[in-house]
């Protein structure tokens, strides 16, 4: 079973190591990409959520991706809008010094926190660390995956499969400071919008750095200080 998998020796001495450098010393990407997600235009389709999870063969339970509704209020005034989140891919991820094994690390050249499965040995410290619930366990596999953007889609040029499946075009990625500024161009904001770090409910942003942003439904906006 995968749960009785051997780790290699060599690749647990290196993965400590990166961790234990990125620990001590948060790293510093040359360019942090992030996702933005418009909470008012998304239909709540969940085209993002299906992508994701076929891209990434996940059998039922695990959600890299989640389309949470939120609706309330009282006649007349009543609300419904959506909230889109995945792995923030965090300035500081909570996750990264949990992991026991080195299997967790910040990329370099993008800032994407991504994840080698094959060093996992099921703790689930990192699902517990993270304040987003990015980090999802497998039960079949007896392992934790989590949302890496796609790596190889970016790789290629491309753009990440819940990017490419939004059939309304609110979610979409870019490099994060551009996106809080409202410098990149990108369907998932509108003329005159501006985007914001946080919405109602969520994280505190000062705990891991997240890299996200959104076009916030009236009811979802806190005070930015």
């Amino acid at each position: 079973m995968a749960r009785n998998r051997k780790i290699d020796h060599d690749e647990l001495k290196a993965a400590l190591e990166r961790k234990l450098r990125q620990t001590e010393q948060a790293a510093r990407p040359a360019r942090q990409l992030g996702f933005v997600h418009h909470n008012v235009d998304c239909i709540g389709c969940r085209a993002c959520e299906i992508a994701c999870k076929d891209k990434n063969g996940l059998p039922p339970g695990p959600r890299f991706r989640r389309v949470l509704p939120i609706e309330g209020g009282r006649f007349p005034d009543v609300y419904a809008y959506k909230i889109n989140m995945a792995c923030n891919h965090c300035a500081e991820p909570a996750c990264l010094p949990t992991c026991p094994t080195g299997a967790i690390w910040k990329r370099g050249d993008n800032g994407v926190v991504d994840i080698d499965s094959s060093l996992c040995i099921g703790c689930r410290k990192c699902e517990a660390a993270c304040p987003y619930g990015a980090p999802q366990w497998d039960p079949q596999e007896w392992v934790v995956k989590k949302c890496n953007m796609c790596i190889d889609e970016l790789e290629a040029g491309r753009k990440p499969y819940c990017v490419m499946a939004c059939m309304m075009r609110v979610l979409d990625i870019g490099p994060i400071e551009d996106l809080w500024q409202g410098r990149w161009p990108t369907t998932a904001v509108g003329p005159g919008e501006k985007p914001v770090r946080q919405v109602r409910h969520m994280a505190n942003p000062e705990l891991t750095g997240p890299s996200i942003a959104f076009v916030a439904h009236r009811k979802g906006r806190v005070d930015e200080r």
